[in-house]
């Protein structure tokens, strides 16, 4: 399948920076993507998969364990069978999560008769098996079944699947990128399960026309396979694909001073945020986009996206958009840190 080169997307920057971090650090919790039909959604998580860096598997693993995580149970065995995994290169996949799906679909699901005669514990692999290593995408989460979402969720977090059934128990690593879309439009999610989302982002179509044409003029050099198109983006996303490696690189070494953290900390409640996953999720977001500018403490700009991605679907108005009273209110919070403006 031809997929549209990320780096040839038009505008909607906040989506490519919501999808780049999750790339960086899958533990901010994946992102949702809220939008009317016809505004690419679909296409940039599909182009989004194309550019993530190959991932290192076990070879033969059904659930395809990852290096430097800890592997399934399968895995252990043939280790202390005596057994030396070798691991093997592979491209990251889509994996589509379809609307009708039950919950033993998602998480799979154990033959308690042969538990119960053999003592042996016979796992039927899930979504959430092919999804280890993965891009886990949900069109219309929406219309998901709430509990189905909610385990989805929990998973995002830990990084582990457990199925418990009649008191047999079968748990595999199960790491992916979640990205779920949705179109308003056809009913929201319960708050409840917007919070689980670690990021939240709102497109529309672009109502520019010199954006616009950019847009078409891409879309039909891509469809009539332009020979210096195709070249000109390819190099470009192979170029982010380096740039995504050196920020997991570097991620682990940003450092946040504790005037940011109590500063975010305030701000945050006295936005009336409940909880505390927006807090840690403006925290991980930030230093996620500094490692991918490649600078060693987060600046202006990616505590502002931080905040424009991490806290919209947590309160009941947007205090950041795009208008005189939200850029005003998005500056005055900026200034608590003590970060030197930089020109926008």
């Amino acid at each position: 399948m031809r997929l549209f080169p990320f780096s040839a997307i038009v505008g909607q920057e906040l989506l490519k920076k919501g999808l780049l971090v999750n790339a960086v650090d899958p533990s901010i919790g994946g992102v949702l993507i809220r939008g009317e039909k016809g505004t690419g959604k679909t296409t940039a998580v599909r182009a989004f998969a194309a550019v993530l860096p190959a991932k290192e598997t076990v070879s033969g693993c059904r659930f395809g364990c990852l290096r430097g995580v800890p592997p399934c149970g399968e895995c252990q065995s043939r280790e202390a069978q005596g057994e030396s995994l070798a691991y093997e290169e592979r491209p990251v996949e889509v994996v589509d999560l379809p609307l009708n799906a039950s919950e033993d679909r998602v998480v799979g699901s154990l033959d308690l008769e042969a538990a119960l005669r053999e003592g042996s514990k016979k796992f039927e692999m899930g979504v959430l098996g092919k999804a280890n290593g993965n891009l886990l995408y949900i069109d219309e989460v929406n219309l998901l079944d709430d509990h189905v979402v909610d385990v989805l969720l929990d998973v995002a977090v830990s990084g582990r699947n457990v199925v418990m059934r009649e008191g047999v128990t079968y748990s595999h690593p199960s790491r992916f990128i979640l990205v779920g879309t949705m179109n308003p439009e056809e009913g929201e999610l319960r708050p409840q399960l917007l919070d689980r989302f670690g990021l939240c982002v709102e497109i529309a179509g672009e109502k520019e026309i010199a954006l616009r044409k950019q847009i078409v003029d891409r879309v039909l050099s891509f469809e009539s396979e332009e020979p210096g198109f195709l070249k000109e983006w390819a190099e470009k996303d192979v170029a982010l694909r380096e740039r995504l490696l050196a920020a997991r690189r570097k991620l682990p070494f940003i450092r946040l001073s504790d005037d940011v953290l109590q500063a975010v900390v305030e701000v945050v409640s006295e936005l009336g945020v409940a909880g505390h996953r927006g807090d840690i999720t403006i925290l991980k977001s930030a230093k996620a986009l500094a490692a991918i500018k490649g600078i060693d403490l987060p600046d202006e700009e990616c505590l502002a996206d931080a905040f424009r991605m991490s806290l919209p679907h947590r309160l009941k108005e947007d205090p950041f958009e795009e208008t005189a009273t939200g850029r005003k209110r998005l500056d005055a919070v900026l200034n608590r840190f003590g970060v030197q403006k930089q020109s926008r």
